[in-house]
């Protein structure tokens, strides 16, 4: 089926959002925003100016839960619930713009790898209580998998798609340049069509480079036929570092997501 390539780049949440009118000159139809630093949504005059480059532009939007220093699997009470607080606040703040919200799933502290069972069901149960807030202002909380770094959750596409099954308001957003990192490319592909949203970028398979697509070690013509053909959402997000390596993206995406 056709996709919609949107943009996102949480290396410009300091800046001032003059920088997205590039994206809709790009040729993208969305934004995704990073809602942290200066685009955090429950902050009226960042909304403000948000909503005005939205306003002038054609751009549609997705938006990404701010995660610096959350655990929505914390086994500390307080930091647990101020997790929960921020990721529902963004949803809340979220809901007029769109109605796709990615977070960031929790991880094993040290305390908590004493206690990986507690862990998974504070995981649980923060989406249980992100999945109401989503189903109150219409909106669908889309879970990510993450990178090689081993006290993250959701690694693997059956933690992702397990950790979330059933939970009202709770999707899943599959990251392929994350999966890249755990050598997961084709599992997750394999699982496609459970996506409710999708991430796409490039690396050399270790570490999160958030490179332009073409310039990493991910064979776009195999992803993208996949995507394409299995996929049953409407949008990608390219994510990336700037302007010039998003048109390098959008052209390697051109030619392979049909």
């Amino acid at each position: 089926m056709s996709v919609k390539p949107y943009f996102s780049s949480s290396s410009k949440v300091w800046e001032s959002p003059e920088w997205v009118f590039g994206i809709e000159e790009a040729g993208f139809s969305g934004w995704e925003i990073s809602a942290d630093g200066n685009y955090r949504l429950e902050k009226p005059a960042n909304k403000q100016a948000i909503c005005d480059v939205i306003e002038s532009t054609g751009l549609a939007v997705t938006v990404h839960a701010p995660y610096a220093d959350l655990n929505p699997a914390s086994i500390n009470d307080p930091i647990w619930r101020e997790s929960v607080r921020q990721i529902c606040s963004c949803i809340e703040h979220a809901a007029d713009l769109t109605d796709r919200v990615t977070m960031h799933p929790g991880y094993l502290s040290p305390a908590g790898k004493l206690l990986p069972e507690k862990v998974w069901e504070q995981q649980k149960e923060a989406l249980r209580v992100i999945g109401r807030c989503a189903c109150d202002h219409g909106v669908v909380a889309c879970l990510e998998n993450m990178i090689n770094i081993p006290e993250f959750l959701c690694h693997d596409p059956f933690e992702l798609l397990g950790i979330t099954e059933g939970i009202e308001g709770i999707g899943t957003t599959f990251d392929i340049g994350h999966a890249n990192t755990v050598r997961k490319v084709d599992g997750f592909l394999a699982q496609i069509k459970n996506a409710s949203h999708l991430h796409i970028h490039d690396n050399h398979g270790s570490s999160d480079e958030h490179l332009a697509l073409g310039d990493g070690t991910i064979n776009w013509k195999k992803v993208g036929h996949a995507i394409a053909a299995g996929y049953g959402g409407e949008v990608v997000v390219i994510e990336g570092r700037s302007i010039e390596e998003a048109k390098k993206s959008l052209d390697v995406f051109r030619r392979w997501f049909v």
